[in-house]
């Protein structure tokens, strides 16, 4: 149940059970990268206590360079002004030309690229004397959950940071009734307004 202060009553709603962000990265993750990780498996049981293979290693080494860096490239490739379907309305919002598109949340696509960096190096490292211990294990499998906690935050602080500009745009946080929010000329408390009036004052500015 949600408090809608419109409509001054309680009302069912949906929610996300799992953050998007935090989805995405364990997830799909996992759904998508299930083939490399059970041939790894495969072969890690099947080689117990002799040399393992390359088969393991070579797949999600192999699977991440390619979506890395392949699907990647595709995608940006991809965009261009013949399949931009944008308005001219959501070209200036977004603050980029006809055939330009940009990166909405930069924060947490800049924590998991610098991750997938660190990860190379740091799979580099563990097998330069051809071993891999127990504490280095652990210390990777930590990594994971380093990552998926950065990313938490970073797609929280986003989150924050709208709902401020969206609070500070339309006043939904001032208290001083009488005096409104300055900057767009709303009255402080649009909770306290009908519906009619709302929309009476709002559409007014946002149209300009």
């Amino acid at each position: 149940m949600k408090f809608d202060p419109y409509r001054n009553e309680f009302v069912q709603t949906k929610v996300n059970v799992w953050n998007p962000t935090v989805a995405n990265l364990t997830l799909m993750a996992l759904g998508s990268s299930a083939p490399e990780i059970l041939l790894n498996v495969i072969e890690t049981v099947q080689t117990l206590g002799a040399k393992p293979g390359e088969l393991g290693p070579s797949t999600i080494v192999g699977s991440a360079a390619f979506n890395f860096l392949v699907i990647s490239g595709i995608s940006i490739y991809s965009v261009n002004e013949g399949n931009d379907d944008r308005t001219k309305q959501e070209r200036e919002a977004d603050g980029t030309p006809l055939g330009v598109k940009k990166v909405q949340d930069t924060g947490v696509f800049a924590i998991t690229t610098i991750w997938s960096i660190i990860a190379y190096i740091w799979l580099y490292i563990v097998l330069l004397d051809g071993k891999v211990y127990d504490w280095e294990a652990y210390l990777t499998l930590g990594f994971f959950f380093a990552l998926i906690l950065m990313a938490y935050i970073a797609d929280c602080l986003r989150r924050k940071t709208m709902r401020d500009r969206e609070d500070d745009r339309y006043g939904h946080e001032a208290h001083d009734i009488g005096e409104g929010n300055t900057k767009t000329g709303l009255p402080s408390k649009v909770a306290t307004m009908d519906v009619v009036s709302f929309y009476n004052t709002l559409l007014p500015i946002e149209g300009g």
